[in-house]
């Protein structure tokens, strides 16, 4: 049986276009750890930090006393990481850090500061229990731990 020329340059030409798309294709970002979310590769080039809270700023009389440590851990965690400069107005940041510390789940979220508050989504997030506490601040080393990754992808 004979196949005729123009299906078997068809047939090959399908397969080498196949090939070359999937050499193409972009590598998928791999997590920190099992349950560390991958970080945004737009966010690896910040210089500058804002951290506040869900419910306000640290300097809100009516912000909770959990939040309002919870944004000082992280402050102090982010400053011996040295990655990012702190700031204390959003305006001046290139990425804003929000948390929220509760008996129940702690939560770290990263958006990009020149779309929050008005537009934005979190570009990155982690939840949990004991993640914000004075001193331990295992939310902010998963941040860093996935940055890190991002930043060796690059």
């Amino acid at each position: 049986m004979k196949i005729p020329r123009s299906k078997f340059i068809a047939v090959v030409a399908a397969v080498l276009l196949a090939t070359s798309l999937a050499v193409a294709a972009p590598k998928p970002q791999k997590a920190a750890a099992p349950n560390v979310p991958a970080f945004p590769g737009t966010l690896v080039n910040a210089r500058y930090v804002y951290v506040t809270s869900y419910d306000g700023d640290q300097f809100d009389i009516h912000l909770l006393s959990e939040d309002r440590q919870a944004i000082a851990a992280v402050q102090d965690a982010l400053q011996k990481w040295g990655k990012w400069t702190l700031v204390y107005q959003p305006g001046q940041a290139d990425v804003v850090l929000m948390v929220t510390s509760r008996p129940t789940e702690d939560v770290l979220a990263v958006y990009d500061a020149h779309g929050w508050p008005g537009n934005s989504q979190y570009l990155w997030r982690m939840m949990g229990r004991n993640g914000l506490q004075t001193g331990e601040t295992p939310m902010v080393t998963s941040l860093e731990k996935a940055f890190a990754l991002a930043t060796a992808a690059k």
